[in-house]
């Protein structure tokens, strides 16, 4: 039990960081097994554990189909029987486990660097989607609890110090509202190192244009780099308040996250009534 307690409580310390997980469960065993059923081991994503299925070649094997259900998002059922090492087994103690392999779903994280209106409207916003919300200024009157709070974490720094403050990962979606041209010359080929999901960085079209022109002769960067950054950020909604921009901003991560258009969807009615 007590490794099952250490497998759940490292569970939920990783969620909270937002940290991708396999979680893998000894779910039928027959004959001689060194783990029994119910027996868990969390998998992180460099490969580190918690817990064991019963240690040697056949728990290299599960912690490599963890890692490949992180990749893939899909749960695995696998067959291991320790019979014969001739044959390729991972030992001879004479029985079989079916182990199941399941990615453990992890709240997106939303990264807001900058905490002006904007900022304060995108963050509150994204908690009441439901993702984890960090919030990151070079100025501590933008950036604590009392100002905006209910956060999942605070990272007072300079915006291009961001990514040796924060882990960011494949499910990090960053919108850099930030307070012009000066700021984002070091901050986007920082945000470029990353894995982030999404990068957004607000400001009109001709702001991105001069942040181009500078970022390519001062940083080198290519048109291939300069494609993952999303600018101007957001949807084309006429918005105007900092609310308005944040429903925009969230709305653009909403539709790459989940595979959308961005389209209106009145055709559908209109079918609807000519179908009628």
């Amino acid at each position: 039990m007590d490794d099952v307690r250490k497998v759940y409580e490292a569970l939920l310390e990783a969620q909270a960081r937002g940290e991708p997980l396999a979680l893998a469960t000894v779910v039928r065993v027959q004959g001689s097994m060194p783990r029994h059923e119910g027996s868990k081991m969390l998998v992180r994503a460099d490969g580190s554990i918690v817990g064991t299925v019963g240690g040697g070649a056949m728990e290299a094997r599960v912690i490599q189909e963890a890692l490949d259900a992180m990749s893939d998002g899909q749960t695995r059922l696998s067959s291991y029987t320790l019979n014969s090492l001739e044959a390729g087994d991972p030992g001879i103690c004479g029985g079989t486990a079916e182990i199941f392999v399941e990615p453990v779903v992890v709240s997106p994280t939303l990264l807001v660097i900058g905490g002006g209106h904007v900022g304060k409207a995108l963050a509150d916003l994204g908690k009441w989607l439901e993702f984890r919300v960090l919030l990151s200024d070079d100025r501590e009157a933008f950036c604590n609890p009392d100002y905006a709070p209910g956060l999942d974490g605070y990272a007072i720094c300079k915006p291009a110090d961001i990514a040796q403050h924060v882990t960011i990962n494949g499910q990090t979606y960053i919108a850099a509202v930030t307070r012009g041209l000066p700021v984002d010359i070091d901050l986007i080929p920082a945000l470029l190192q990353t894995d982030a999901a999404y990068i957004g960085l607000i400001g009109s079209r001709r702001r991105w244009a001069l942040t181009i022109k500078a970022l390519r002769e001062q940083h080198g960067l290519s048109a291939a780099q300069l494609r993952r950054i999303h600018a101007p950020i957001g949807l084309e909604l006429n918005a105007e308040t900092p609310k308005e921009i944040a429903v925009s901003i969230m709305a653009e991560m909403i539709m790459l996250r989940r595979g959308g258009t961005g389209q209106p969807m009145q055709w559908l009615g209109e079918a609807a009534e000519a179908e009628a």
